[in-house]
Formats: C-alpha cells, structure tokens, sequence
C-alpha cells in the first residue's frame, strides 16, 4: 500500500514511518523541514520520499496525496508561537482538517489523526478545544476515519517534554499497577503508539470510537 504521513519526520511520525518501511509499504511523508535530522535517522529513512512543504499551502503537496491508500496525520504543539502563527487552534485543528478534506479529494480511503485524551495541565484549554474540533469535522468525510487519544508520550528523544518529566513519565508508564489506575490518561511510550498508529492505517475498521490509552497499548501488543 501507499501510505503518506503528515509530520513523518517527528517523534510519533518517524515511528510510523520505519515500521511501514518494515513492513514493505511505499512511504511519503510531508512535512515543512523535509527529512529528519540525521541523529534521527536510520536505514529506514533511505526508502522514504521526504516532501518538505507548508501543511497549509496544499498546492505544495497535493502530487504527492495522489495515489496514497492511507494518510496520517501527526503534527501537533504543546507550545504556541502566537506572533509566528503557530497557535493550538491552527496547529491541532486547522492543519487535520485541510489535510483531512485534500486527503478525501484526492480519493484516499483511510484517515488517521493523532488526537489527545487531554490537555497538558500547563497550557491552555484551546489545546484540547482544537483537537475535538479536528476530531468532529473529519468524522462524516468520505473516507474511513480513525482517531487515536493518546495521554502523554514519552521515550528517547521527546522533543516537548522536559528531560525530568519524560523519564518521570516513563517510570510511570513502565509501573503497570500505577499506570492502570490512570486509565485512559496513562502515558504510553513512543514505540507503542507508533505502532497503534500503522496498524491503524493499514486497516483498523471505521466508525468505532476513539481509542484511548488502554486501546491504543491493547492494540499494539
């Protein structure tokens, strides 16, 4: 199968990527910096077409929807840039609607997006807001649609946690009687979302709810 992901050269995206690599898909992934650094790479990347374009300017990127059975869409923010744009509203909501309704006029038939169970204690309530949004206006598209809610990520390399709070999380994550109890807003580890995420694309069946964090672990083992 083609398989594109939006945001394929970030921390859950790069994830999805590799094992659709793995797995022998044909992988594009669109992104405004192109590929990865290349600390983040590995002999997977080598097999992956790396589209740098603007999420927001689907001209730039609309070649490379044609033909793609599954998107992916993996951008989000836990800290705006408000005088640069980058705000909750335009970056959780607005860029998985635009990439959602080119994905469906270019005649794909699977969505996923990566949502949130919820928002970061420390930022502000349009986070969360953004993503119900996202998630409300992409549910009645022609397209199979999933939409994954993840609680925090943590493991190596996460980009929008504090060192101390992602080996926190990790601790947390990995001590199975007290990650149970946080039910759906356990943290989960990268590897284990990025897994539920390609199993979502290749062929999760639509219409069922949202999966939450024992779902998406559930799936993934």
């Amino acid at each position: 199968m083609e398989l594109v992901v939006f945001g394929g050269n970030g921390f859950i995206g790069r994830r999805v990527c590799r094992r659709a690599v793995e797995d022998g898909h044909e992988v594009r992934s669109i992104a405004r910096s192109g590929p990865p650094a290349p600390d983040q790479r590995g002999p997977w990347a080598d097999a992956v077409t790396w589209h740098a374009a603007n999420v927001f300017a689907p001209n730039e990127y609309r070649e490379a929807l044609d033909g793609a059975d599954a998107v992916v869409h993996s951008i989000g923010i836990i800290e705006e840039s408000p005088n640069e744009g980058v705000t909750f509203e335009r970056v959780n909501g607005d860029s998985a609607i635009i990439t959602a309704l080119e994905s469906e006029r270019a005649g794909v038939e699977r969505f996923v997006y990566i949502s949130s169970v919820e928002r970061p204690p420390w930022v502000r309530e349009a986070y969360i807001t953004a993503r119900r949004r996202a998630e409300r206006a992409i549910a009645d598209l022609g397209m199979a649609t999933t939409v994954l809610r993840p609680g925090a990520v943590y493991g190596p390399d996460q980009p929008h946690f504090p060192s101390v709070l992602n080996r926190l999380l990790t601790l947390v994550g990995e001590f199975d009687p007290v990650a149970e109890r946080l039910g759906e807003g356990r943290p989960l580890d990268v590897e284990t979302v990025g897994e539920a995420v390609y199993e979502a694309a290749v062929g999760v069946d639509s219409g069922e709810p949202p999966l939450d964090a024992q779902r998406i672990a559930a799936r993934a083992s």
